[in-house]
């Protein structure tokens, strides 16, 4: 009796790999128990904005209007000076969701949350610091989805001449809610006007402070807002995992940019505004798409998923192009989400922009490291083993597909 004839050649070659189809599963459900094993997750981890606008609106006086997340200064401050009931009423407040209810919860506990704020933000002129005092009630207000109170503040000040200094320590580390809290300030003081954005890190602002200095500043805190953007770090490994020659990753990676830049700086200009609520839920499908998509072509291709077609524009195959055109449209949102994150919203200026094109800056500087760092490893692996890297993308895009929709239901939902 004759053995069954074996499958030509090039039907064997389209089928996955023995290990593509074992492991790939595997990455879907590694990426299941880690995002299970971590809980919710937002964009960037429990982090927070404070928003401070400036003004000086005579000579010796700076006007100050703070801006925080509602419950993070009821907690914040309830625990500090120690004041249950204002943990007791705004905690109710906040459950009811009623802005006029918030505010009076504050009022009735002004001085707690006054000492609060005045202990961790000052504003100093030469080497005195400058008296604040409250103006009118307290308001609540929405931000990003979220209510925030603000404060009316005036700082009296001895020397009216010299540059002023702002500190902020609002919601440390230390206090256990919140990591990383970033207060960005709007000034139009000393005869100069720009935004300044402080951290734990560099909590203190100068108006004397030089261009030097505003370029580092700026640098660093785009740098660091992608390094803890976790979802912008899996969108990238998608982009790299998916990627099969030096020329598609360098596409990508600029089709990527373009469009994250044009979006970045039309938002934190003011000329568009998309809620954050909308902006987060798409940049986690964005992470799901992208990588599912090379789940989906290693299952369709196989072995063959290696070899890129030349004959298209941009010497791409078709699927290479549908691939560029869906990564240059989630750039879009994405570049909404580094706006918003850095949370500047101020009428154009020459150093506005000067301003949002370092940021940006800091950003491609971390993305292009990553890239260097990851993707002639992956190019190195389908060289030397072609179903070795196959099935290491694999399982990078199995753990970022499940990721990606894991959170995108948790911030549909408000998780």
């Amino acid at each position: 009796m004759s053995r069954p004839a074996r499958p030509p050649a090039r039907e064997r070659s389209e089928r996955p790999p023995v290990l593509v189809r074992v492991l790939v599963p595997l990455g879907l459900l590694l990426g299941a128990v880690l995002t299970l094993v971590a809980g919710p997750a937002s964009a960037h981890g429990f982090t927070s904005v404070v928003y401070v606008d400036v003004s000086a609106p005579e000579p010796g006086r700076v006007r100050t209007q703070v801006g925080l997340e509602y419950d993070l200064l009821v907690v914040s401050a309830a625990d500090a000076q120690g004041d249950d009931p204002l943990f007791q009423d705004g905690t109710a407040a906040f459950e009811s969701g009623d802005a006029d209810e918030q505010a009076d919860a504050l009022q009735a506990h002004a001085r707690t949350v006054l000492d609060y704020v005045t202990e961790r933000f000052t504003v100093a002129s030469g080497d005195r610091s400058c008296a604040p005092v409250q103006v009118g009630d307290v308001q609540v207000t929405e931000r990003d989805g979220v209510p925030y109170a603000v404060l009316t503040l005036d700082h009296t000040c001895d020397a009216s001449d010299g540059a002023h200094e702002i500190t902020s320590t609002l919601f440390g580390d230390a206090e256990g809610y919140v990591t990383g809290t970033r207060t960005v300030v709007t000034y139009t003081l000393d005869g100069r006007s720009g935004s300044a954005a402080l951290d734990g890190a560099h909590p203190t602002f100068s108006t004397e402070q030089a261009w030097t200095e505003r370029f580092v500043e700026f640098f660093r805190l785009g740098a660091e807002h992608l390094l803890t953007g976790t979802d912008h770090i899996l969108f990238l490994l998608a982009v790299i995992a998916g990627s099969r020659r030096l020329r598609e990753i360098v596409l990508a990676a600029t089709a990527f940019t373009v469009a994250h830049s044009v979006t970045f700086v039309i938002a934190a200009t003011g000329l568009v505004h998309v809620p954050g609520n909308v902006v987060e839920p798409i940049i986690a499908l964005s992470i799901a798409v992208v990588a599912g998509g090379h789940l989906w072509r290693l299952r369709e291709q196989g072995a063959q998923a290696t070899d890129l077609g030349t004959g298209g524009p941009l010497g791409l195959d078709r699927p290479g192009l549908v691939r560029l055109g869906v990564v240059f449209a989630f750039g879009l949102v994405h570049g909404l989400g580094f706006a918003g994150a850095l949370g500047i919203d101020e009428p154009w200026s020459w150093q506005l922009l000067w301003s949002l094109l370092v940021f940006n800056v800091g950003i491609e500087a971390v993305q292009l490291a990553i890239i260097a760092l990851v993707f002639p490893v992956l190019a190195l692996l389908r060289r030397r083993s072609p179903r070795v890297g196959l099935t290491a993308t694999g399982v990078i895009a199995g753990v970022v597909t499940v990721t990606g929709l894991v959170w995108f239901v948790q911030r549909l939902g408000g998780l």
